[in-house]
C-alpha cells in the first residue's frame, strides 16, 4: 500500500498570526488611542477581523493573484487588509499619505487594485479626482470612522466586512494553506527619487524569513511594543509593525497621528523604537538645547555622566555590560530621568535606519546611554542587508551583514548582495528587474566598503558628483557634517560640472525661532540675516577642515523655506529628491557660481 505524504503549510506570516491567536487568544495583538486611554484588542479578536476582512475580500471577487491597494496613516484596519488580502491568497500595494492624486492614480493602476482602503474622504478625494483613469477600480473601501461618502464605489469598513457573511471560513482556511513560498505577498512602491515609482515584488518566503532574522537579531519576544507611526508603504514599518509582532507575539500600539507622535511615545515607552534618522536628528536638536541650559554644578555633572555614557558605549559595542559605581551613578541623576522624558525609558533596542544618519548623531545619543543601532538596507531585500547589533555595533557603520546574507563590494565600489531576503523583481517591469537583479545579486545603487566585518557607506552611486576638475565626490558625508549644526534642517551639496562645491541649507523651524527670539530678529528675516550667516559660515569653515580642498564646501545659500513633500522635493521617507531641487532652487544655485 502506497503512503501518502501530508502536505505541510509555508512558513508564511498569516500561519504565524493565526498560531498566535491559538497560543494566546487573550493577549493583546494591539492598542489604539481612545478617549478612556489605550484600548487593547488581543490576537483572537484581531485574527477574527483578519479572516473576516479576507472572506470579504473574496466575496467581492479577489483572487489568489489580485492586489488591493491601502492608502492612509497607520491604523488597524491598515494591518489587517493587508494580512487579509495574504491570506486570500494576494497582496496589498501601500501608497504614501503625502502622494498626490496623480501619483495615487499610477500605483493602484499600476497594480491592478480593483480594491482600495482608504483612511477618510480626503484620500478618497484623490482616487475620486483621477477617477477616469481607473476603469479596473471596482470598489474602495473606508477605515473605521470616516465621514459617510454616497457614491455606489463606496463602502463603510462595516459595509466590506459584512459582505464577507456569505463566505466560509473553510474558503480562507484553504487559500492560506495553499500558499506558496516563492508566491507574491506585498508590494513596495519605491519612493521614487529617480524616476516613477517602481513595484518591488516580495515574497512570503522573503517577509517570512526576514521576519525571523529581525526576532534574532533584536531578541524580539511577546513582550515587547512597539509605536507604529512611520509609513507602512515602507518595508521597514510593515516589518516591525505586522511581520515581527506576528512571528513573536508581541504588541503594537498605532499612533493617533503624526503630531501626537511625541506624545504618544512617552505614553507608550516601547521596548522597541525604529525611527528615520530626521527623527534622530529632531531629538539631538531638542536634548541638545535643553542641556545647553543647563549651568554650574548641574552643567558638569551632565558632562560627567556623558563621559560615562559613552565608556558605557564602548563597552557594549563589544558585547559587555557596563558595571562600577560610575555608570550606577550617572544612570540614576541623568539617564533614568532623560530617557523616559523623551518616551525612551523603556526602549531596549532603538534603530535608525531609511537614509544616511550622522556619526555625531549617533555618538550624542551613545553618551547619554541610548545606543541607536543603525541598519542599512532597501526594499528589494525586503528592508536589512545589514544590521547593526546589540551586543555587536560600530558607530558610523551599517553593521555586519544580516546572517544567512552575502555582501560584496564591485570593482567600482557598488555594494552587491544575495540572500533569502532578495525581491522576485520589478512588477510588470523586467527590463528594470533585469538591470537591478544579475545572476542572483541585488546591485544595490549604493557605494561602500567592508571593513572588520562592518559595513560603511560611502555614497550613492547615482549622487556622485563629478567637478569640473574631474574629480568624483559622494555628497553624504558633507551634508550629514553640514547638519550637525542645530539651526541646519536639511543641506543639499552642489558641484556636479562646477568649479567648486556649495550648499543649499534649510534652517530647523524650531531651534531658527527661538535662536531669532533671543536676536530679536523676525524668523522671515533669518535667510539674509548677516548675523546668522556669520554664524553658519564658522561651523561651515570649521568643517572644510576635515576634508580635502576639492571637497570643501566654497558657498552656501540658506533657503527661505523648507523642502517639502508636496513640492516633491523629498520622500515620503524624507529622502532628498536632487533632481526635484535643482529644478526649484536653480536661480539660488546659479548665484552662487555667478563670478
Amino acid at each position: 500500500m502506497l503512503e501518502v505524504e501530508e502536505s505541510v503549510a509555508a512558513d508564511t506570516i498569516i500561519s504565524r498570526l493565526f498560531e498566535q491567536a491559538r497560543k494566546r487568544p487573550t493577549a493583546p495583538a494591539y492598542y489604539q488611542r481612545q478617549a478612556g486611554g489605550w484600548q487593547p484588542t488581543n490576537f483572537r479578536d484581531y485574527v477574527g477581523e483578519v479572516k473576516q476582512a479576507a472572506r470579504a475580500l473574496i466575496a467581492l471577487g479577489f483572487g489568489p493573484g489580485h492586489n488591493v491597494g491601502v492608502l492612509g496613516f497607520n491604523r488597524p484596519e491598515w494591518s489587517t487588509m493587508v494580512l487579509a488580502g495574504q491570506a486570500a491568497g494576494g497582496a496589498a500595494a501601500g501608497i504614501y499619505t503625502t502622494s498626490s492624486a496623480a501619483e495615487v492614480r499610477y500605483v493602484v493602476d499600476h497594480a491592478q487594485a480593483q480594491i482600495v482602503l482608504v483612511e477618510d474622504e480626503t484620500q478618497w478625494a484623490k482616487l475620486l479626482a483621477e477617477r477616469a483613469g481607473l476603469p479596473t477600480l471596482r470598489h474602495v473601501v473606508l477605515m473605521k470612522g470616516a465621514k459617510p461618502i454616497e457614491d455606489e464605489l463606496v463602502l463603510s469598513w462595516e459595509q466590506f466586512l459584512a459582505k464577507g457573511d456569505a463566505i466560509s471560513d473553510r474558503e480562507v482556511d484553504d487559500r492560506v494553506a495553499a500558499l506558496q513560498p516563492e508566491q507574491l505577498a506585498t508590494l513596495i512602491y519605491t519612493s521614487g527619487t529617480t524616476g516613477p515609482p517602481k513595484g518591488v515584488m516580495l515574497s512570503h518566503h522573503n517577509i517570512a524569513w526576514t521576519a525571523k532574522v529581525a526576532v534574532d537579531l533584536i531578541a524580539a519576544n511577546n513582550h515587547d511594543t512597539a509605536l507604529s507611526y512611520l509609513p507602512l508603504a515602507h518595508i521597514a514599518e510593515q516589518t516591525f509593525t505586522i511581520y515581527v509582532p506576528a512571528s513573536t507575539g508581541s504588541a503594537i500600539y498605532y499612533a493617533e497621528s503624526l503630531e501626537k507622535v511625541a506624545d504618544n511615545l512617552k505614553e507608550v515607552q516601547p521596548t522597541v523604537f525604529f525611527g528615520v534618522p530626521r527623527i534622530w536628528e529632531k531629538f539631538h536638536a531638542g536634548i541638545s538645547a535643553k542641556l545647553a541650559q543647563a549651568t554650574g554644578i548641574k552643567a558638569k555633572l551632565v558632562a560627567w555622566a556623558m563621559a560615562q555614557g559613552e565608556k558605557a558605549a564602548q563597552l557594549r559595542a563589544n558585547g559587555r555590560q557596563p558595571t562600577g559605581l560610575g555608570y550606577a551613578i550617572a544612570n540614576k541623576l541623568i539617564f533614568s530621568k532623560l530617557k523616559p522624558a523623551v518616551g525612551l525609558g523603556g526602549a531596549r533596542v532603538c534603530v535608525s535606519g531609511a537614509a544616511p544618519i550622522g556619526r555625531e548623531v549617533l555618538e550624542f545619543f551613545a553618551k547619554l546611554d541610548i545606543i541607536v543601532l543603525e541598519v542599512y538596507g532597501q526594499s528589494e531585500d525586503s528592508g536589512p542587508t545589514s544590521f547593526n547589533q546589540p551586543q555587536r555595533f560600530r558607530l558610523g557603520s551599517v553593521g555586519p551583514a544580516v546572517p544567512g546574507v552575502d555582501v560584496k563590494i564591485a570593482d567600482d565600489g557598488e555594494i552587491l548582495v544575495r540572500g533569502p531576503n532578495v525581491f522576485l523583481g520589478y512588477y510588470e517591469d523586467e527590463a528594470a528587474t533585469n538591470e537591478t537583479l544579475i545572476d542572483g545579486w541585488l546591485h544595490s545603487g549604493d557605494l561602500g566598503e567592508l571593513r572588520d566585518g562592518f559595513l560603511y557607506i560611502t555614497g550613492r552611486k547615482k549622487e556622485i558628483i563629478i567637478t569640473a576638475g574631474g574629480k568624483n565626490i559622494a555628497p553624504k558625508n558633507l551634508e550629514a557634517a553640514l547638519k550637525h549644526h542645530p539651526l541646519i534642517n536639511e543641506a543639499v551639496v552642489i558641484g556636479d560640472r562646477r568649479k567648486y562645491l556649495s550648499a543649499l541649507l534649510t534652517l530647523d523651524p524650531d531651534q531658527a525661532s527661538a535662536w531669532a527670539k533671543q536676536r530679536g530678529v523676525a524668523v522671515e528675516d533669518l535667510p539674509t540675516s548677516d548675523e546668522l550667516r556669520a554664524e553658519l559660515q564658522a561651523h561651515v569653515d570649521e568643517l572644510n577642515q576635515e576634508f580635502a580642498r576639492v571637497e570643501q564646501i566654497k558657498k552656501f545659500t540658506v533657503l527661505p523655506r523648507n523642502l517639502t513633500q508636496e513640492q516633491g522635493e523629498l520622500t515620503p521617507t524624507l529622502k532628498v529628491r536632487r533632481k526635484q531641487v535643482h529644478e526649484h532652487f536653480a536661480a539660488e544655485i546659479e548665484a552662487m557660481y555667478a563670478d
